[in-house]
Formats: structure tokens, C-alpha cells, sequence
């Protein structure tokens, strides 16, 4: 059974949260075992992140940047990589992200993310409110991010 970890950040409106729990229901209903880290809630151990599978990472648009405990995640994940890269590199990743009208921040999301592994499908963008088809295309990264 393949473990997956869903990252994200969300606090104020929870469209992101929505979003995750969408891709982490595609991934369980494709047999992968699912956890799922808020990072405005709490902040995974980067020694945690070593024995997942495949991850799915998300952020709100915020200012046209990720969010700042998101960005701890990229940053502790790259001091990590440079003492022992072991569990780090290569895993497959789905993104996701939510925004309010700007949506800048898939470029910056993009490139934090580019050398985590490998990516699966497009990254997900809802502006406002996700749409059913937002969330069906979030079940289905979530449930392509379990095969791989």
C-alpha cells in the first residue's frame, strides 16, 4: 500500500483544505494509505517526509507567494537535502493551489517544487470556491498520485 502525504496550507476561507481533502479521497479510493498535514495547523518533521510515497503540496495565493508554513516545509526540506538527500528527492508530487483572482503564486509554487521529484498531471488551480470539476480533477491527481 502506497503512503501519500498531503501538504497544504489553509486558514481563512478553506478553499485549499477543500481541495486537499478531495485529492486525499482520490488516493484512498485508489488504495493509498493518506496523511494529511495542514501546515497552518501544525509543521511536519522533514525526517517524516522521508517515508512517504508520493506527496501532493498546496498552497493558497498569498500576495502572489505560497504560504508561510508551506514555505518552512520547502525551507527545512532543503537543509535536510543538503546533510543526506536520502528519501527526499524523486518521489512523485501533485500540486494544488487556490487563489482570489491573482493566481501568481503556481509560477513560485511551480519552481519551489520542480526538484522534489517527479511531477504527475498539471497543477490544480481554483479560483475562489472549488468547482465539481475542480474537485473531480482533484481526485483524480489523487488517485493518479497513488499509482505512481
Amino acid at each position: 500500500m502506497p503512503s501519500v502525504l498531503i501538504l497544504y496550507h489553509s486558514q481563512e476561507h478553506g478553499n485549499t483544505a477543500v481541495m486537499a481533502r478531495a485529492i486525499a479521497e482520490g488516493a484512498a479510493a485508489a488504495g493509498a494509505k493518506v496523511t494529511s498535514v495542514n501546515t497552518d495547523e501544525d509543521r511536519l518533521d522533514i525526517e517524516q517526509y522521508r517515508a512517504f510515497d508520493a506527496a501532493a503540496f498546496g498552497s493558497p495565493d498569498y500576495y502572489s507567494y505560497v504560504a508561510g508554513g508551506f514555505k518552512m516545509f520547502i525551507d527545512d526540506w532543503y537543509i535536510a537535502r543538503g546533510k543526506n538527500p536520502k528519501g527526499l528527492e524523486g518521489k512523485p508530487y501533485v500540486l494544488f493551489y487556490s487563489h482570489g483572482g491573482g493566481g501568481a503564486v503556481k509560477k513560485v509554487l511551480e519552481d519551489l517544487c520542480k526538484d522534489k521529484g517527479r511531477k504527475v498531471g498539471a497543477t490544480i488551480e481554483s479560483r475562489g470556491t472549488p468547482s465539481p470539476a475542480v474537485l473531480d480533477e482533484c481526485r483524480k491527481a489523487g488517485a493518479a498520485l497513488a499509482k505512481a
